[in-house]
């Protein structure tokens, strides 16, 4: 039987608190932990993902999805964005905190628990989350396996350059609007410059280079939010890593937000057997 426990909220003093939900199956032992980390503008709960996890867990795993902390999401509403102040404020080494924060509250609260081993840990990225996953997996031997779905390859070549870096700089905020809400989304300068401080860190490339657990990159060829040649990349920079090109899945392989069908897209099920097959093996 798959038990959920939903909008666990993980405190920390003097930071914003994380939203997590566990989904394990109380008829596996000791079970290894899946950590799944959501994407730029994304959500614990967008589309289909709550259904992907569900689905590992009555695979014999135990799953935790998260909200990033500076997401633009609220304990109280955690779905869309409402506070946007946050989201201005996020950046590459919060997250990396956040998923830090997870990893060492999963620790704490689990290691007695019969159902889950917090100790096994798998990470698991999609899409800008993946460029998360996958430098928190080079530089932390708790994790045992990284997976990146739609996996970004480099952060700098996301940020703007030339007029825009400039005026972003002098005005201190540029706005990205949300096609799906139409909200304008702020990124303050802050992000920009903590990249820098940060470079060595946030360079993906560093990192997968020094992997030293398997790496699973899953992509679609039909993505045009992150172009198939980056997984491409990921994979020539890694001598651990598996690559599975996905025929026909856009970014999000054929999920949407809301989700309203009871059964996951049909790329998803693809997904589903590569990572119970990657981790198993």
């Amino acid at each position: 039987m798959v038990v959920f426990d939903l909008n666990i909220i993980i405190e920390s003093e003097n930071r914003k608190p994380i939203l997590a939900d566990l989904i394990y199956n109380n008829s596996v032992e000791s079970a290894p932990l899946i950590i799944f980390c959501h994407g730029y503008k994304g959500f614990k709960d967008w589309g289909a993902w709550p259904l992907l996890c569900e689905s590992l867990a009555m695979s014999g795993f135990s799953v935790l999805k998260f909200n990033f902390s500076h997401n633009g999401g609220t304990c109280g509403q955690p779905i869309d964005f409402p506070d946007l102040e946050a989201f201005g404020n996020n950046n590459y080494t919060i997250e990396l905190e956040d998923l830090d924060r997870v990893m060492c509250w999963s620790e704490k609260n689990y290691s007695s628990h019969s159902n889950i081993n917090p100790s096994e840990i798998t990470l698991l990225g999609h899409s800008r989350g993946g460029g998360i996953v996958t430098i928190k997996a080079a530089e932390d031997t708790r994790v045992k396996n990284v997976i990146t779905l739609a996996g970004v390859s480099d952060f700098e070549t996301r940020f703007p350059t030339g007029i825009e870096l400039n005026a972003w700089k002098k005005t201190g905020v540029r706005f990205v609007q949300n096609g799906r809400t139409k909200q304008q989304m702020p990124h303050y300068y802050q992000f920009f410059n903590d990249f820098l401080t940060n470079q060595s860190r946030l360079t993906i490339q560093r990192a997968v280079e020094n992997l030293r657990v398997p790496f699973l990159i899953i992509h679609g060829d039909e993505d045009t939010s992150v172009s198939v040649n980056e997984a491409l990349a990921l994979h020539s920079w890694s001598s651990k890593s598996q690559l599975v090109i996905i025929k026909g899945a856009n970014h999000v392989f054929g999920s949407s937000h809301p989700w309203k069908l009871n059964n996951i897209p049909p790329h998803f099920h693809q997904i589903h057997n590569e990572i119970i097959d990657f981790i198993n093996n």
